[in-house]
């Protein structure tokens, strides 16, 4: 079946292990679409998931772009390719799939060994067609805590975390309209978590079922159990098991006469049917013969006597690894035993050094191994890899234990994390791939060392990279967690402090302003304790202006009598520090710029008679932060010195400061802190640069921001700025396209951050209304009709876009109603990006509806409007309409083009009449919107 050029770029981006979201967002292309490329890859390619196909994408395709295979176009099951056929349970097969058909959520339970896994695969499969949005694994036996369960489903998923909300929440929201299944394979290693995710997950997933292998029961409200009986043991010798005993010993290369069935069916017997103690057995055929495998197996089942039938089956597979184990060479016996403590796939090279001894009898070693059915060949990036089942690796745990190894071994293998850990500082181009290559070993070892005091500076070292390796793989809420975890583990309070204030910043990234809050008290409590007042002071004052910085993060936001209390405290501590003193500073400027908004939120009046001292403190912020040679101390003084800039009605002021602080963090390395102060200054600059009229800048940071790979699972945040700069440009193709990444991840978030993203909404709804496309502007009404609403959507980018469309039409008295308060009146919501296009507009609405005090508003604007191109332009224009100065009008359609607004340069020829109004027709054609109503004279 051919594979498309689009699926071809689909699935390279898989390759450099990309989320759905990521490659959406690369391709233009919403996420629902990528899910459907990934299911049609999965099938074409005959791979069993994710993973797989990123193997598959470093293999070229066919020049002519086939793969020679064939298949529905029902979504694949992304499962595990078996290595084996599956043997037998016809009767189990048939039970399992009728209870996840008629159950929210079926656990498979049995002891290690019983066959668990297979037959839950094998029904999995069998039922794939029965799931319209496919079936999903998930193998829980990396995942190292609790908490990390729903990080496992997600990557099953392909979906990366999105800032604002837990990957709990976004599993959540990616299955909530799903009839799919989800395989859940070893609950046991973290029941409790899997326990809470799946009450949460199936409460909201209405058509959603769920089927989990366990040891042990989950007993969570929906489930079912399935005890997972051993394989069927009949006495003619045509059992279950002595038909998965005849094709795996014929798969090794010792083919069963039936004449021996018997004696076949004698050996399961003794191990009581289960399939892993039978794999090894028939793995022995060869050497050992039916004669030899029953004298081995004969002493160590005798002393299986007494005990439940079920303990006795634990001891069966116990007792066939056993003797599978010492039947091995001594060398080998010791390779199994160190290389179980990899619990992900892992290399010749990687065991050598675990190992401790030489690569090349290492790879034979390993080899011997897999002949023996104790280790699994399985692909990895750049060669061959080898796993253990999980119920080999613990017996090879335990092994290590018993052989007074354990210590050692693991020690190696935290060696061998910190190593690639160091390996990993440097980003490659394939450095994601080698990344998830050995996350979960390095999560392993941590969740060992963590709790060993005399490997606590190993493991202090350990959480510190990975809190730094997950900030760059964009795991940030693991992140911040390992942040915290090395603040945990530091001996030193002054590392203490500087983990937990990237804790702090990783946080502000997530949009956790509460977790910001607590992180740098917390911060600023350990550098106490380390004798640094200063940055005890530092972190005091920091506190109190997140507070007012970031207060849209915030759950609760803390009252002001707490900040004023730190800012008081930390100015106590400050002494001489340059650093303190910039810090508390910015403190107090921030707490005179929140008193004097809320006076006048509160009927107040304007802004106030503090307004000189707040901009005498916010300068006073500005320098002494400058001379700390910190970028992001001076970021965050300029963020507040241009929030004072605008609230004193300083446009030009407000958006000069801004761009300095983008610049300014431009140059500055990559770090937590460093990336959410820049994140905030992309969203400023943009918003500055439209309120000044340089459409060109604003859709330059729009477009940095829009390309942040932190963003990337929130397209809907990531693309709002650029989608308003391209609506107000007339830059119709991008906005077309832009929009269906904000509308299909705003869909996918649950709908949420209306307010914040209103003006996207309203400016995307205002080019489908020039475009004459009705359905498309009812669809972009229902992000606009959301419960909140906003002063600044009636009065600001509202009334803004919604004049642009009615003078559009020709309904300039409408468009005048609609902006009939005067920008005095409403100047707290309109100051900051809106004030110029509304001053602007409302003075066209004027002349065009011929009102008689056109000649005195078109006076005023102008005064206001004075530096901004575009807005500029829209004035000269009215006026010249007004004095019915063609000449002039065709002179603003120069002046638009050159600011980048090509709608507003089209309009220009067409008001100005005769051949130019052909042209300007022919350029709003060209742009994809339909005709403009030009009014009458």
């Amino acid at each position: 079946m051919d594979v498309s050029p689009r699926e071809a770029e689909v699935l390279e981006l898989i390759g450099d292990h990309l989320s759905n979201a990521e490659i959406g967002a690369r391709l233009f292309i919403s996420v629902r679409t990528v899910e459907s490329h990934v299911s049609s890859l999965l099938r074409k390619l005959e791979v069993p998931d994710r993973r797989a196909l990123a193997g598959r994408a470093a293999r070229p395709i066919a020049a002519d772009g086939t793969t020679g295979t064939t298949g529905t176009t029902h979504p694949a099951p992304v499962l595990p390719a078996p290595l084996t056929s599956f043997v037998g349970r016809a009767s189990e097969r048939a039970e399992l799939t009728r209870m996840i058909e008629t159950g929210r959520q079926v656990t498979a339970l049995g002891p290690g060994g019983v066959g668990k896994t297979r037959l839950a695969l094998t029904v999995a499969a069998d039922a794939a067609e029965t799931y319209a949005d496919g079936v999903w694994f998930v193998d829980l036996v990396p995942v190292t805590g609790p908490g990390m369960v729903a990080a496992a489903v997600a990557g099953a998923l392909g979906l990366g975390e999105e800032p604002g909300r837990d990957l709990t929440e976004s599993v959540i929201a990616a299955l909530a309209d799903q009839h799919a299944l989800l395989v859940l394979d070893n609950c046991e290693q973290v029941r409790d978590g899997v326990a809470l995710f799946l009450e949460r997950l199936l409460a909201a997933c209405p058509r959603l079922a769920v089927l989990a292998t366990s040891r042990a029961r989950l007993m969570v409200p929906f489930e079912r159990i399935y005890q997972v009986p051993p394989l069927s043991l009949g006495g003619d010798g045509e059992s279950d098991a002595v038909a998965l005993f005849t094709e795996r010993a014929a798969a090794v290369g010792w083919p069963l006469d039936p004449s021996l069935r018997a004696q076949v069916a004698a050996i399961c017997d003794r191990l009581d049917g289960m399939a892993l103690a039978i794999e090894l057995a028939a793995a022995r055929c060869p050497t050992l013969g039916l004669d030899g495998l029953t004298a081995a197996l004969s002493h160590p089942l005798r002393m299986l006597t007494g005990g439940s039938r079920a303990e006795d089956r634990h001891r069966s597979v116990r007792a066939a690894l056993d003797w599978s184990h010492t039947l091995l060479e001594p060398s080998d016996r010791a390779l199994l035993r160190q290389v179980s403590l990899f619990v992900a796939p892992f290399t010749a090279a990687a065991a050598a050094e675990v190992a401790g001894v030489d690569g090349g009898i290492v790879a034979d070693g390993l080899a011997r191994l897999a002949e023996q059915s104790l280790l699994v060949v399985t692909p990895v990036p750049g060669g061959t890899g080898y796993r253990a089942l999980e119920t080999i690796r613990q017996y090879g745990t335990e092994q290590l234990a018993e052989a007074g190894e354990l210590a050692e071994t693991r020690s190696r293998h935290l060696r061998w994390c910190l190593a690639r850990a160091a390996d990993l500082a440097a980003v490659g181009p394939d450095w994601r791939a080698r990344f998830d290559a050995v996350a979960d070993d390095l999560r392993a070892a941590l969740k060992w060392a963590a709790d060993l005091p005399e490997h606590r500076a190993e493991a202090h070292r350990l959480a510190r990279s990975l809190a730094d390796l997950t900030f760059t793989r964009h795991l940030v809420g693991e992140s911040q967690a390992r942040f915290e975890q090395a603040a945990a583990l530091a001996k030193d309070p002054a590392d203490a402090a500087s983990m937990l204030r990237n804790a702090a910043a990783v946080a502000g990234c997530r949009m956790r302003g509460d977790d910001m809050y607590r992180l740098h008290r917390e911060a600023a409590d350990a550098a106490r304790r380390a004798g640094d007042t200063a940055g005890a002071a530092v972190g005091l004052a920091t506190v109190a202006t997140t507070a007012f910085r970031f207060s849209s993060k915030f759950v609760r936001v803390p009252p002001r009598e707490e900040a004023v209390g730190l800012i008081t405290e930390a100015r106590g501590l400050a002494g001489e520090s340059p650093s303190a003193q910039a810090a508390v500073a910015l403190a107090e400027a921030g707490m005179a710029l929140l008193d004097a908004f809320e006076t006048a939120q509160s009927g107040g009046g304007g802004r106030g008679d503090a307004l000189p001292e707040t901009i005498r403190r916010a300068e006073r912020a500005v320098e002494l932060a400058r001379r700390t040679n910190d970028p992001l101390a001076e970021s965050a003084a300029l963020d507040t010195f241009a929030a004072v800039r605008s609230w004193a009605g300083d446009t030009f002021g407000a958006a000069e400061t801004i761009r300095r602080r983008a610049g300014l963090l431009a140059a500055a390395p990559v770090t937590p802190a460093g990336t959410h102060e820049l994140i905030d200054a992309l969203a400023e600059a943009a918003e500055a640069a439209l309120g000044i009229g340089d459409l060109p800048d604003a859709r330059r940071w729009a477009r940095q921001l829009a390309d942040h790979p932190l963003l990337a699972e929130v397209g809907h945040r990531a693309t709002s700025l650029l989608l308003v700069a391209d609506a107000l440009a007339g830059n119709v193709d991008q906005v077309l396209t832009g929009g269906v990444r904000f509308l299909d991840t705003w869909r996918r978030s649950g709908s949420r951050d209306t307010p914040v993203l209103g003006a996207a909404a309203a400016g995307v709804m205002m080019v489908h209304g020039l475009r004459h496309d009705d359905e498309a502007q009812r669809e972009w009404q229902e992000v606009l009709n959301q419960p909140e609403t906003l002063s600044e959507h009636a009065h600001g980018y509202g009334a803004v876009f919604d004049a642009i469309l009615l003078l559009h039409h020709g309904q300039a008295a409408r468009a005048l109603e609609r902006m009939a308060p005067d920008p005095e009146e409403v100047w707290r919501w309109i100051t900051w990006t809106w004030l110029h296009w509304y001053v602007a507009l409302r003075a066209e609405a004027t002349v065009l509806a011929g009102s008689p005090n056109a000649a005195e508003r078109l006076a005023d604007a102008r005064t206001v409007v004075s530096g901004n191109p575009v807005a500029t332009a829209i004035v000269e224009r009215a006026e010249a309409l007004l004095d019915k100065d063609r000449k002039r009008v065709l002179a603003t359609a120069d002046a638009f083009e050159t600011a980048g607004c090509r709608y507003q340069s089209a309009r220009s020829l067409i008001l100005t009449g005769g051949e130019h109004a052909a042209r300007g027709a022919v350029l709003l054609s060209d742009l994809g919107l339909a005709p403009i109503a030009v009014p009458a004279g």
